[in-house]
């Protein structure tokens, strides 16, 4: 029920709504704070507004997606993602750039990869755990093509006029969206069906281990969003305090997106027996070792690569099992309604992420704070060991 023209579509769109919101702020950021007069945290301080408000409306996104389809739902992100990119670039007081930023937050609920990955699960139902990984591929790439887009327009028209462009942007993925088909998956899984997927579905079949699998799911991607979002807010701004020039932390930080892509394919390619508690144990050890290797980007260049790109390698693979670990373990006629719930603690978390590292780097330094990281990507490592210790065994046994 998913055609190839719907993985497509998602994935262009993927790729540039990523670009122009999440990772927005790390290529304006500065400039804004500069040309305003205001405090970094202040300016960081709206994309903090920005995940508040993603947080609260990702139980009614949720829903709605279950109800309406994501057709009328992502459609309706785009708009409001020009309007949030619009309203910024006009922004010259605190009041309005907040406004800006909370409008933009609502947007990338309706739009982002979790509005997709619903939107996939209400089509394909179990079927949406291959099409969820390729649409993973092009968004991956968002810092990779962002960053220096954003940084030349930037540098060439200023920031007020590359946001207006990233409005245009915004209103060119409505046809993407529209696109979307407005069917459900309403046939019941055959036993063949499931056995070609290579696993069961759901296997938190109680209420208590429901309760358990959503506990340890949403600890899981709460510190993982608390992570990503501290690393799309300030890793060219950790590299370039460990000693790179800025423009070499910029090109450096890109291997970010290259990572999470060439991981991606890689999963696509040879990972479709592969159960998403196994990829998600693999893709979280990629994390700590990263952020180790990155202690020493300093004094090495290729840590400071290595880095990057392992980040973003387990950072990509982990986006896929945020997507299908849903669709192993619960049922997925209320996909949409229950990852949205699961996922406001995340949401909320990753909200004050940006500031926190502001803070460590500004009071404590580069250092400290990939030692902090280094510390809750191994927290998230374990969490992950103990989802299978906990439900992988029950699955293998179906």
């Amino acid at each position: 029920m998913i055609t190839r023209h719907t993985v497509i579509s998602l994935g262009v769109s993927q790729l540039v709504c990523w670009g122009i919101s999440y990772y927005l702020i790390a290529a304006f950021g500065a400039r804004i704070a500069e040309d305003l007069g205001w405090g970094e945290p202040f300016v960081y301080g709206g994309f903090s507004a920005a995940l508040i408000i993603m947080a609260v409306t990702s139980p009614l996104t949720g829903q709605a997606i279950d109800r309406f389809g994501g057709k009328v739902v992502m459609t309706a992100g785009s708009l409001m993602l020009a309007i949030g990119c619009g309203g910024i670039a006009l922004s010259y007081s605190i009041e309005a750039y907040y406004l800006s930023w909370m409008l933009l937050g609502f947007a990338m609920r309706l739009c982002l990869y979790d509005a997709a990955f619903a939107a996939l699960a209400r089509i394909g139902g179990v079927h949406a755990k291959r099409p969820i990984s390729q649409i993973t591929l092009l968004g991956g790439l968002a810092s990779t093509v962002f960053w220096p887009i954003g940084f030349f327009l930037a540098e060439t028209f200023g920031w007020r006029m590359a946001l207006m462009i990233y409005a245009i942007f915004a209103l060119l993925t409505i046809p993407l969206h529209l696109s979307i088909p407005t069917s459900r998956f309403g046939v019941q899984t055959k036993a063949s069906d499931v056995k070609q997927l290579s696993f069961p579905s759901p296997s938190a079949a109680t209420a208590r281990e429901q309760w358990a699998a959503g506990s340890l799911y949403a600890l899981i991607f709460t510190l993982l969003n608390f992570l990503n979002s501290a690393m799309s807010t300030h890793m060219i701004t950790l590299l370039a305090g460990l000693g790179l020039t800025a423009a070499l932390s910029v090109w450096i930080s890109t291997l970010r997106g290259i990572g999470q892509s060439f991981a991606r394919v890689c999963e696509v390619l040879f990972g479709a027996r592969l159960h998403p508690v196994s990829l998600t144990i693999l893709a979280s050890l990629f994390l700590p070792v990263g952020f180790i290797i990155g202690l020493f980007s300093g004094q090495f260049l290729a840590a400071s690569l290595l880095f990057a790109f392992l980040f973003g390698a387990g950072n990509g693979l982990m986006t896929i099992t945020r997507g299908t670990l849903p669709l192993v373990l619960f049922d997925h006629e209320t996909y949409g309604s229950l990852v949205g719930k699961l996922l406001v603690p995340g949401f909320l978390l990753s909200a004050i992420s940006p500031i926190v590292y502001t803070y460590i780097i500004q009071h404590y330094g580069e250092q400290t704070a990939l030692v902090i990281s280094a510390a809750l990507s191994f927290v998230i490592f374990v969490l992950s060991l103990l989802l299978k210790s906990r439900f992988y065994p029950t699955a293998a046994k179906q």
